[in-house]
């Protein structure tokens, strides 16, 4: 294909659009720039908005019932503790790249989520904090391990643990992670050939898990005047400079995006979901559990369960269904009925105060579209709109707990990341509403004068 135009996709993962598309867009003078003269708004994520499958399906333009998948973690159906993890193997369906690879480009790819194991691309690839480690074979092609650590002086993945007290290691771990990535782009761009480069970062993440409650004062543990209370602004306007340092090595017509696979806000407190469904009659333990335990299917008396969950930013509900479940006793007959009278409990349930939530309860087949829609979870819960996270274990002291049972996290995930697309040849600058992270990939698809595929599910951004 000749005069392929160079696309530049640059992924702030969790970058929340209220807050980057608003108070601290002033901080930020390299993406507003791109916002004065190209396309931005809101970005709608998947249902869950989560890493996986949120950047998969950007990438992809499809749902997680047609990807099979949707969380990094999932059940196996018919199962009580059988579970299986989407790494990269899961995806079967080409990404942005490897379609663009097709038709001859030459692609660098760097820490985009669901990438391990590593698959050859046209190009490069180094992948995501869902790798191992680094002794593991993290790039494509193997050899350029070395030089990639060389240039980084040890390449960060991820850092070592975001659910910590301690945030000047947290802070500083985030910096050295965030500065070590952009340098191995930077040389990526100036030393292989490329024609597509894709990079996300994972720092913004990181930093908002840890960092949201000292900048929030909506948050309920903030306290004026604290010493972090700039601490995620800096960090962007830092990641702001990074960006700066890309865009002077892309061409002057080049395409460049600027995405979030999902937003951020500050999180409430955990709700203790199935001590809640103990409580209210739905899963019945072998003995009492009288303090905080991991949730296992030992502790469960299978043949007089109704239903279980798994936690996270939301709540997956799983109904113990006759001929499903190894123990199942709600018979299909009565699985609707069931399954509304728990959603139907499940939206009274009131916050630690006594007021009502306003929580959202999505039954898979009217959000999914696709093959894999029977697997997933019966009900996907998303208390008071996202803002309480979904506690796993039981046995706690109440349904409420201010922290998560894996450690300290100040923030919950968020409907809307973020899209700011600027494109020189096609300046139609301006807000666009309605935005879904699976228009992306159409959408760069249609600017370089390729047609998306027939299964894509997005529309191109016109």
């Amino acid at each position: 294909m000749a005069g392929k135009r160079k696309v530049f996709i640059i992924g702030w993962d969790s970058a929340p659009a209220d807050q980057i598309l608003g108070p601290w867009l002033p901080e930020l003078p390299n993406l507003s720039r791109l916002v004065e003269q190209g396309t931005w708004g809101p970005l709608r994520s998947t249902d869950p908005p989560i890493t996986v499958p949120a950047w998969t399906s950007m990438f992809t333009s499809l749902n997680p019932g047609q990807l099979g998948f949707s969380g990094f973690r999932n059940r196996t159906v018919g199962t009580y503790d059988g579970q299986w993890i989407a790494t990269g193997a899961a995806v079967t369906t080409p990404r942005l790249w490897d379609i663009l690879g097709e038709h001859g480009w030459q692609v660098c790819v760097v820490g985009v989520p669901q990438t391990y194991p590593v698959s050859p691309v046209n190009g490069a690839l180094i992948s995501s904090f869902l790798a191992p480690d680094t002794s593991s074979d993290y790039v494509y092609p193997p050899e350029l391990k070395c030089e990639i650590e060389d240039v980084a002086d040890g390449y960060m993945l991820d850092v070592d643990d975001f659910r910590t007290e301690d945030k000047e290691e947290l802070l500083a771990q985030i910096y050295a992670m965030t500065d070590k990535r952009y340098a191995v782009a930077r040389h990526l761009l100036t030393s292989r050939p490329w024609d597509l480069f894709a990079m996300v970062e994972m720092g913004p993440d990181r930093i908002q898990h840890g960092f949201w409650r000292f900048m929030d004062p909506h948050h309920p543990r903030y306290e004026p005047g604290n010493p972090y209370e700039k601490v995620i602004v800096d960090y962007y306007h830092h990641l702001d400079e990074q960006l700066g340092s890309l865009l002077e090595l892309a061409p002057d017509d080049a395409l460049v995006l600027v995405v979030s696979d999902h937003g951020a806000k500050s999180m409430a407190g955990t709700f203790n979901i199935n001590d809640w469904l103990v409580q209210a009659g739905y899963l019945k333990l072998k003995e009492p559990v009288t303090e905080p335990t991991k949730f296992d299917a030992s502790l469960v008396d299978w043949p007089t369960t109704v239903a279980w969950a798994w936690g996270g930013y939301h709540a997956r509900i799983f109904i113990n269904v006759a001929g499903r479940e190894p123990n199942g006793i709600v018979a299909a007959a009565d699985y609707e009925q069931v399954r509304g009278d728990l959603q139907a409990a499940l939206e009274s349930i009131t916050d630690d105060q006594g007021r009502e939530m306003d929580t959202v309860v999505l039954r898979p087949e009217k959000i999914y579209d696709g093959p894999h829609v029977t697997e997933a979870p019966d009900l996907l819960v998303y208390f008071d709109d996202l803002s309480w996270r979904a506690g796993q274990n039981i046995g706690n002291a109440g349904l409420y707990s201010s922290e998560t049972e894996l450690g300290p996290d100040d923030a919950v995930h968020d409907y809307h990341g973020i899209f700011v697309m600027y494109d020189p040849l096609n300046p139609d600058a301006g807000y666009r509403g309605g935005l879904h992270l699976g228009d992306v990939a159409p959408t760069v698809l249609a600017r370089v004068g390729l047609p998306p595929p027939a299964h894509m599910e997005g529309n191109a951004i016109s």
